[in-house]
């Protein structure tokens, strides 16, 4: 269940499921190929000074498998300090209620199915509404990759439904009955 492939001094972040598989190294990068298909591939972080400790950068996209599985990991990981800042913010309102980690690696699997610009945005429309659940990152998420607006359109009502008359707020009746401490009661219902 180790994330990270060793190569040498060097840490490699790689999905769990991949661990195991070909590295090739080269001067500038770092490669892992599984069944013949690059799988991914990192820059190499080479440092002069023998004397520093090592750097360790982690991807959160790497521990989704992980995630998904124990949730609960979500909580504390070291690699989720390094997501975009709109998923951050999410993760703080998620992580107050029952089930919100649950619902949080729900909401960051879907970049294994959808391009992960759409989903951020999905998530900074949602909580500059001030709505941050599940669903309605879903349904902001499904419009974006349908291309349908996400703004509220400008709707002209049909003239049908024009109000002709506009109501007026009658306060004074409330303030009479109150006064005369009148009740009124709702007439019986008539048999049948």
């Amino acid at each position: 269940m180790n994330q990270v492939l060793i190569c040498l001094v060097e840490p490699i972040g790689v999905s769990s499921s991949y661990t195991g598989n070909s590295l090739h190294v080269y001067p500038e990068r770092l490669v892992v190929v599984a069944e013949g298909q690059t799988v991914c591939e990192h820059a190499r972080i080479i440092e002069r000074s023998h004397r520093k400790p090592g750097k360790v950068i982690y991807d959160w996209r790497h521990y989704l498998a992980v995630i998904q599985r124990k949730p609960g990991a979500l909580r504390n990981g070291a690699p989720f300090t390094e997501m975009p800042v709109a998923f951050r913010q999410l993760q703080d309102h998620m992580l107050c209620k029952d089930g919100g980690d649950r619902e949080m690696v729900d909401i960051l699997s879907l970049v294994l199915q959808h391009n992960e610009e759409d989903v951020l945005r999905a998530v900074e429309l949602a909580l500059e509404a001030g709505v941050p659940t599940k669903t309605h990152i879903l349904n902001l998420l499904h419009r974006l990759i349908d291309r349908k607006p996400t703004e509220h359109p400008e709707v002209d009502p049909p003239k049908a439904l024009v109000l002709q008359t506009t109501p007026e707020a009658n306060v004074n009746r409330y303030d009479g009955l109150r006064r005369t401490g009148e009740k009124r009661v709702a007439p019986k219902a008539r048999a049948s």
